[in-house]
């Protein structure tokens, strides 16, 4: 039973590097932001470029959670694939949880480009236990754009989720700070983003990777955001289940 969800996550990790720039295309971004405009503006200072670096793959992750479990669930709903495999007698967890697996393979290969480019060509610089901490750190941050995608994408269909998570991933990163230094986002980003999880998230990475307080506010918002996504995600599945298979 347990080689069930690698076997599932080898078939969506091998149906989608079939198409190399879907592969590409996820990790593209993040790692382009880090080249225009953390390299030329940050790349020298120690501190700036290293919080930057954070805030880069933090955005990697919530770029590709959002997409990958938002878009790729609508599309896969839409597939003959998906409603067979979930009538076998293994039931949907297998499924699922390979799903998940797939995900944060390409969670990892999204980031990777940005954490190459901090080290190569800035002075971004980190011990083992920041790196080990900001690995937990983006684990824990991950958590509700996982599950806001997964929600996205078991509540519409394929276009809408496509739509929606192009809509959500820019002003929450912007509105959380993921696009500037600690502390010097315009005035009226600092006052929201302590209540989005974007917030909360790269504050986890901040302060696992160098000198940061965090927020209270914020680590509560990431909590109640948390939360509140994976109920949301958990009754979409249980309605997208009860209308296709009871």
């Amino acid at each position: 039973m347990t080689t069930l969800p690698l076997t599932h996550a080898r078939f969506r990790i091998l149906e989608t590097i079939r198409i190399p720039i879907a592969v590409i295309g996820g990790a593209f971004f993040p790692a382009a932001s880090m080249l225009f405009f953390v390299v030329p503006f940050a790349g020298d200072d120690p501190v700036g470029a290293t919080f930057a670096t954070a805030s880069m793959v933090m955005f990697a992750v919530m770029t590709s959670c959002l997409f990958n479990y938002g878009v790729g669930v609508a599309e896969d709903r839409a597939q003959p694939w998906d409603p067979y495999t979930r009538t076998l007698p293994a039931g949907p967890a297998a499924a699922f949880a390979g799903r998940i697996l797939s995900g944060m393979t390409f969670m990892t290969i999204s980031l990777l480009p940005v954490v190459i480019i901090g080290w190569l060509f800035t002075a971004a610089t980190v011990s083992w236990t920041g790196l080990l901490l900001a690995v937990g750190a983006v684990v824990l941050g991950a958590l509700p754009f996982t599950f806001m995608g997964l929600a996205i994408g078991y509540a519409l269909p394929m276009k809408a989720a496509l739509a929606v998570a192009q809509i959500i991933f820019f002003p929450m990163a912007f509105g959380g700070g993921l696009l500037s230094a600690p502390g010097q986002a315009p005035g009226f980003v600092e006052t929201i983003a302590p209540y989005l999880p974007t917030r909360g998230a790269v504050e986890l990475v901040w302060a696992a990777v160098g000198n940061f307080d965090v927020d209270p506010k914020s680590m509560i918002s990431l909590a109640v955001w948390t939360i509140v996504m994976a109920a949301l995600a958990a009754w979409a599945f249980r309605r997208d289940e009860g209308a296709r298979f009871n």
